[in-house]
């Protein structure tokens, strides 16, 4: 096929006897190619992805430098020591600005791009970096907090889209898994950050505007690489720049060779499904409640509930009493332990995506979740004991600490790097933008919860509390193992096929045929 023949949407292969001659990803795959990194555009293209990666990385660099400047003095005492529901609506106040931009999003990243879109919020995050460094007040401190948590939403919506969409087919599940463990970089940056500038005298204001001002480091770098990354050629397809398209998938996919299969086999399959998508006039949130939309509508609130409130959100409210227990009470020495225990889940989910992403989809999310139950409940066990002996036994102390490392294990398995994996294959590009939305604004309604309910609920009940969450960690194995489809193994739109069955559109819309390109294999 010719850069200028494009399939017409009224194509179709759905005949039962044609179905075994339809290509598969597998069938137009280069044959012995060489490796990715010996492949100079390949190459040029992982790099210039970590553009959207850096999303992440920006989110986990904010949540933990508040917690760090919550164990330095001079931040303390320049706010006046803010606690209750002061403190707490410094914790909240990204999680405000996530819950407004989750909606905003959604909309800049169909109409301007996904490339664009992360430039409009990278601008915005700059500024709340620089308000927060020079804050003078608590309310002007609360309003650059807001700003960040806004503008980083803007970006994270489009982020592990344009990942999914811009990725080689056989990378894709990587480097899209890689977007959200990268959280802990930049989360273990700001640990160490602060530990690091906490160091600069008791009196020294600039001990934490350093590391406020930091923040604004890797929007910039994601500015930067805008100008070079590529958009997203699904986006370009849906906007009728069909030859800007081709051409990105000829370059990056392909070497730059016009004739190579897998280029005609990516273009007619995102072709297809897209042009089948634009005769869904007026596409509004409202199409989730249609029938083959209602699963992907709970996929999209389950995964982000099941990453924020499985448990993960009381460690932070734990582990300064575990720390106390075994004599572990000054504030630098909990920010090394606070500080290791980021790299620690950074290595662990490192190790984690070069086999996760190999194993079915599902089998990730259960062994996850019924790991993460059985710990808790061990969890809640020895911190019943613990509680009642008055945290005076360290070795209590020390299993409880071990079992948070642990927990943390099982956590990443399935919900650190697979859920954005997961979520961008269940949703379809027209719901691409606006499901991860939902997943956003759903996300923030948890954190809201772990930020307001867990401290109110640790102090009434104690210890008890920990048996909700063995309960929540099982409801999740449950929902998983009952409503979870399986999608590894198929591109973003042969996906369809699990929700919609043999009528899907990949299966009405795709042209190739295997008769297509033995002549170019042989070749």
């Amino acid at each position: 096929m010719s850069a200028q023949q494009y399939p017409k949407s009224g194509s179709a292969a759905s005949h039962p006897e044609e179905e075994d001659n339809r290509v598969r990803l597998e069938d137009v795959l280069p044959k012995d190619a060489p490796p990715w990194w010996k492949r100079k555009n390949l190459r040029t293209l992982n790099f210039l992805l970590l553009c959207p990666v850096l999303s992440s990385t920006i989110s986990g660099y904010d949540s933990s430098m508040l917690n760090g400047l919550q164990s330095q003095t001079q931040w303390k005492v320049f706010f006046d020591y803010p606690k209750g529901y002061r403190l707490g609506n410094l914790s909240a106040a990204p999680t405000f600005g996530h819950i407004v931009g989750a909606w905003v999003a959604a909309f800049l990243s169909d109409r301007f791009g996904r490339k664009w879109t992360i430039g409009i919020g990278t601008s915005i995050t700059i500024v709340g970096a620089i308000v927060q460094c020079f804050a003078q007040s608590y309310g002007a401190f609360f309003a650059a907090r807001f700003v960040i948590g806004f503008g980083n939403t803007i970006c994270i919506n489009p982020s592990p889209s344009l990942l999914s969409e811009l990725s080689y087919p056989t990378h894709r599940g990587f480097v899209t898994a890689t977007y959200n463990i990268m959280w802990y970089s930049g989360a273990i940056l700001a640990a160490w950050i602060t530990y690091g500038t906490y160091w600069m005298g008791e009196t020294n204001n600039w001990s934490w505007r350093i590391p406020s001002l930091l923040q604004a480091s890797f929007p910039i770098m994601q500015i930067i690489l805008l100008f070079f990354v590529p958009e997203s050629p699904r986006y370009l397809i849906f906007k009728d720049r069909l030859e800007e398209a081709r051409n990105i998938l000829v370059k990056y996919h392909a070497e730059g060779d016009a004739e190579d299969p897998l280029v005609d086999f990516e273009f007619n399959e995102i072709f297809g499904a897209i042009q089948h998508e634009k005769t869904m006039k007026n596409v509004s949130y409202l199409v989730f409640f249609k029938k083959n939309n209602r699963l992907r509508l709970f996929i999209s609130m389950m995964v982000p509930f099941m990453q924020q409130m499985s448990g993960n959100g009381l460690v932070s409210y734990y582990l300064s009493l575990v720390l106390n227990s075994i004599g572990i009470r000054t504030s630098p020495e909990q920010l090394v332990i606070n500080g290791g225990l980021m790299i620690y889940n950074l290595g662990i989910c490192i190790i984690l995506n070069m086999f996760v992403t190999r194993f079915p989809r599902r089998k990730v999310f259960l062994t996850s979740t019924g790991l993460m139950c059985l710990v808790y409940i061990l969890w809640t066990i020895l911190s019943a004991i613990n509680q009642q002996r008055n945290f005076e036994d360290p070795s209590l102390g020390k299993g409880v600490l071990a079992l948070i490392f642990l927990f943390y294990f099982a956590y990443n398995i399935g919900l650190m790097g697979l859920p954005y994996v997961y979520l961008t294959e269940v949703l379809p590009y027209y719901l691409r933008s606006r499901g991860i939305g939902i997943a956003l604004f759903t996300s923030g309604l948890c954190q809201l919860y772990n930020g307001y309910v867990n401290s109110i609920a640790m102090d009434a009940i104690e210890w008890k509390y920990y048996i909700v969450y063995c309960c929540v960690i099982f409801m999740e194995f449950l929902a998983v193992f009952f409503f979870f489809p399986e999608t590894k193994g198929r591109t973003l739109e042969e996906v369809a096929e699990v929700f919609e069955g043999k009528n899907a559109d990949v299966y009405q819309l795709t042209t190739m045929k295997k008769s297509d390109i033995v002549e170019t294999e042989e070749v």
